[in-house]
């Protein structure tokens, strides 16, 4: 499926359209979104397999890194690098608890625990059409 298919839309026909030249300078100009869909938008932002890994156990709450990269199967270079990304996404929290031991620990934002419906729905979907696979 090609990205005008995901976005609905039909290749643009150039002969009968008037060229645009002042939209890039108005504001208030309808132009093209930078991507075809919102669907690729956000599969950027949550789509790695380790992102989602991350983002589905800490659903469960508040984690240290070692309790996440356990939980994950993830190693250490690989969970920084994801959770440093979520971070900078907004879809997780870092608390720093500097009494004795110091430990990092690290939470769902409210833009990351709003993917908790698309988690069940996923779940849901890999029941029904994936049952098949685990036989």
């Amino acid at each position: 499926m090609s990205s005008q298919d995901l976005a609905g839309a039909e290749p643009a026909d150039t002969t009968d359209s008037e060229p645009d030249t002042d939209a890039s300078s108005d504001p208030s100009a309808t132009s093209a979104p930078d991507t075809p869909c919102p669907v690729v938008d956000s599969l950027e932002q949550i789509g790695s397999r380790w992102r989602l890994v991350v983002l589905h156990e800490l659903l469960n709450g508040e984690s240290r890194f070692n309790e996440l990269k356990r939980e994950t199967d993830a190693n250490a270079r690989t969970l920084s690098r994801v959770l440093d990304d979520l971070q900078e996404t907004g879809f997780v929290d870092r608390r720093l608890e500097e009494d004795s031991p110091v430990a990092t620990y690290y939470s769902l934002t409210p833009k990351g625990e709003s993917l908790a419906p698309v988690f069940e729905e996923i779940d849901d979907w890999a029941h029904e059409w994936l049952a098949e696979c685990s036989n």
